[in-house]
């Protein structure tokens, strides 16, 4: 097994994960299989408790592991399936579990000695990487070829120095030619805007103050799209000087990237928009939307579309708004109206939920694309029995616990005394209830290949997160009124899928299909949405797959592109993948 360790300088959120999973899809573009391990040294056990604002969305794995979003960068870039094992945390390494050192402490496994951190807590550290590098995570049998290591937060941080003393150990327990390390810092250069490439002088200074070969200095500056990092990777010469640390030298082949080059090229060249709103609790923090954004550049890249986002807090639809911020109510409303598709994500607390309410109304009203994912499932049952039904005070118990009629309740297997890990997490299955509605046609097209047929029943395996669900007893009258539950659970009690049968493109869905989507596969039901929004779903779901078969023909990968806030005509920010935003004046 060989082992690439990637670290982090001077100030955080240089671009590691995106570096590993880059350096991942060069390797494997060589002919290796390749793995991934992100170190988180916070004291969580895992990040389902940590506010999107604090760390990002958090991204769910099939098993149920709610980890760190740099893992669905790596499932993302690799087409890979990782485990909750690939994420380690402090909290997990000290946790009172089976196998933690505080559990093998009190059971007297450590035979009386004084339990440290050298080398009690630095051998639990290098057990379990070498323990998860052997596990397969690209669906073949046997152990994988190189596990690459992200070791997160920036070198200095005081949480991470017991993770750099076992990694320091670890290079020797694993020998000479089986560990490289890759250290990723900022080079300032003055008086040029943006990043650029750094000169040989400079590289040359670097290499004789850092005792690192001048050939090993590999610049990553600024790209139209991040699909162009590995083939930046790839043109320095990186793969060559990793396979000299690790002895691979003539046992891989040359990079073949050729695929990975077409779509980073076809996402250059995009001009034709398609703007859809995404109304959200968090919409000043861009990462905590990560995947869904990465999922809608998928579809829009594969419909060659350009994807704009236009970014909707949720509080500002909200009529406390109009009297509190008349402007912040209109340029809202303004936008809105203004998309040609509205997406409403999921989200905790009660903080702009009747603004998501609003804008499922708006688009059920106004026949406008919509996809509501786990709470936007919910506020659109929620608008619909409120306006369909006339019951006014319809909720959630979530946001109201003694609604007279709850269309949204707690399920009964959650806990409501411990938040972590006690949702309904990772991969279940919804069983299509109707043949021919729009998800099952969708999800059942060629390019979906996510369909599976058990008699004459379909379903489908996606990642859920949620607390709570669809009441069962509100089922009945919701649907005699036109409201039709084309998705559910094993049990045919768990609503997964919501659909208007008369609607262009109104759907809802419990789970989070954004989890599975990749950039060669986008999820069928991020594509059906672009596709409504461009006027082009009857061809989607009648023909052979999407626009150009862009799915058959390119490969994996993820795109970033600049972003311009509203109003003006100079880059903002470079913050998300191949889409352009405007903000509303929320600063991203």
């Amino acid at each position: 097994m060989k082992y690439v360790l990637v670290t982090g300088g001077v100030v955080s959120g240089l671009g590691k994960g995106v570096t590993a999973s880059s350096i991942g899809v060069l390797l494997k573009a060589c002919g290796l299989r390749v793995t991934c391990i992100k170190i988180d040294p916070y004291l969580n056990t895992d990040a389902g408790t940590m506010s999107p604002f604090e760390h990002g969305e958090v991204f769910v794995l099939d098993d149920g592991g709610e980890v760190d979003l740099d893992l669905g960068n790596y499932e993302r870039f690799m087409d890979i399936k990782l485990t909750r094992d690939n994420n380690i945390t402090t909290g997990k390494i000290y946790q009172a579990s089976v196998g933690s050192v505080i559990d093998k402490e009190r059971k007297g496994d450590y035979l009386g000695k004084t339990v440290q951190v050298v080398p009690h807590i630095t051998d639990e550290i290098q057990d379990w990487i070498e323990r998860v590098a052997m596990i397969p995570v690209d669906g073949k049998e046997g152990p994988v070829d190189v596990c690459v290591i992200e070791l997160g937060g920036t070198i200095g941080d005081i949480e991470s120095m017991p993770f750099i003393e076992a990694l320091g150990q670890f290079s020797y327990r694993v020998g000479p030619g089986n560990f490289c390390l890759i250290h990723v810092s900022l080079v300032p250069v003055l008086n040029v805007v943006g990043e650029q490439a750094l000169d040989d002088n400079v590289k040359g200074k670097l290499s004789q103050f850092c005792h690192v070969p001048e050939q090993n200095i590999i610049t990553l500056y600024d790209v139209p799209n991040i699909w162009h990092i590995p083939l930046l990777l790839r043109d320095q010469k990186a793969h060559e000087a990793i396979f000299k640390v690790l002895n691979l030298q003539g046992t891989t082949k040359e990079p073949l990237l050729k695929e990975w080059t077409s779509r980073a090229e076809i996402c250059d060249g995009l001009h034709e928009p398609v703007r859809i709103a995404m109304v959200g609790k968090y919409t000043g923090l861009s990462d905590a939307y990560l995947s869904i954004l990465k999922a809608l550049l998928h579809a829009s890249v594969d419909l060659r579309k350009k994807l704009v986002i236009d970014w909707i807090p949720a509080c500002d639809l909200e009529d406390a708004t109009e009297k509190e911020n008349p402007d912040a109510y209109k340029a809202a409303w303004k936008l809105l109206k203004g998309a040609d598709g509205i997406l409403v994500p999921g989200g905790f607390g009660n903080r702009g939920v009747q603004g998501k309410i609003l804008a499922a109304k708006y688009a059920r009203e106004h026949r406008i694309p919509y996809l509501g994912i786990c709470l936007g499932m919910q506020v659109a049952v929620i608008e619909f029995a409120r306006s369909v039904l006339n019951l006014r005070d319809a909720n959630s118990t979530e946001f109201d616990p003694n609604t007279k009629n709850p269309c949204v309740i707690f399920m009964p297997e959650g806990s409501k005394t411990h938040m972590g890990g006690t949702m309904r997490l990772g991969s279940r299955r919804t069983y299509f209830q109707i043949k021919d509605c729009k998800s099952a046609k969708l999800l059942a097209k060629p390019f979906a290949l996510c369909v599976i047929r058990y008699g004459n029943r379909t379903f489908i395996d996606e990642r859920h997160r949620h607390r709570y669900e669809v009441n069962p007893d509100m089922i009945a009258r919701l649907e005699n009124a036109g409201l039709s539950f084309t998705g559910k659970d094993e049990t045919s009690q768990r609503m997964e899928i919501v659909e208007l049968p008369n609607h262009p493109y109104f759907i809802g869905v419990q789970f989070h299909p954004e989890y599975k989507s990749r950039p060669g596969k986008p999820s069928p039901l991020f594509l059906g949405l672009i596709a409504a929004a461009c006027g082009q779903l009857d061809t989607l779901i009648q023909g052979s797959g999407s626009q150009g078969n862009l799915s058959a023909k390119l490969g994996n990968g993820i795109a970033m592109e600049k972003v311009y806030q509203k109003g003006t005509t100079k880059p903002a920010k470079v913050l998300s993948d191949g889409l352009y935003s405007y903000c509303n004046g929320v600063q991203v």
